[in-house]
């Protein structure tokens, strides 16, 4: 989908409520910043929810944003950022959630190695994926 010096690469930004559970799935190119993608992945966080986030979508645009759906963001300030934010370690360790969500995600071999040439079928098929996950979280044990 991107092109960058290692080739041509694809981003997934995911956001994932509390349980992890992805309930916002979006594709973008790999030479392409995350902070932009995460504009649309917001319409689905609720207010007085927390915001977890890496590094890299630390912008005053998002946290801005952010703040005006009554939510709150941590996320930790770049190394090249003036102005720091209020940001803690232990609410941060929560966004292992994600991180799980990718790793369950890696166990799909198709989606893993990226057979599908096309970016809508690649999408379709991480989002067959996440339902699987919602799927399997609610199924019976009985």
């Amino acid at each position: 989908m991107g092109r960058s010096r290692g080739g041509l690469t694809t981003k997934i930004h995911a956001l994932v409520d509390g349980r992890g559970l992805p309930i916002g799935l979006r594709l973008s190119e790999g030479q392409a910043s995350d902070v932009r993608q995460a504009e649309p992945l917001l319409q689905a966080v609720p207010a007085g929810s927390t915001f977890l986030a890496d590094k890299a979508y630390d912008s005053d645009i998002l946290r801005s944003q952010i703040t005006a759906q009554g939510a709150t963001a941590n996320i930790p300030a770049k190394r090249n950022r003036k102005k720091t934010f209020a940001f803690s370690r232990e609410l941060y360790r929560a966004r292992n959630l994600i991180e799980r969500f990718f790793g369950k995600l890696k166990h799909a071999r198709g989606l893993a190695t990226r057979y599908d040439k096309r970016a809508d079928n690649f999408l379709a098929g991480v989002k067959i994926f996440a339902a699987r996950i919602w799927i399997k979280a609610y199924e019976s044990t009985a």
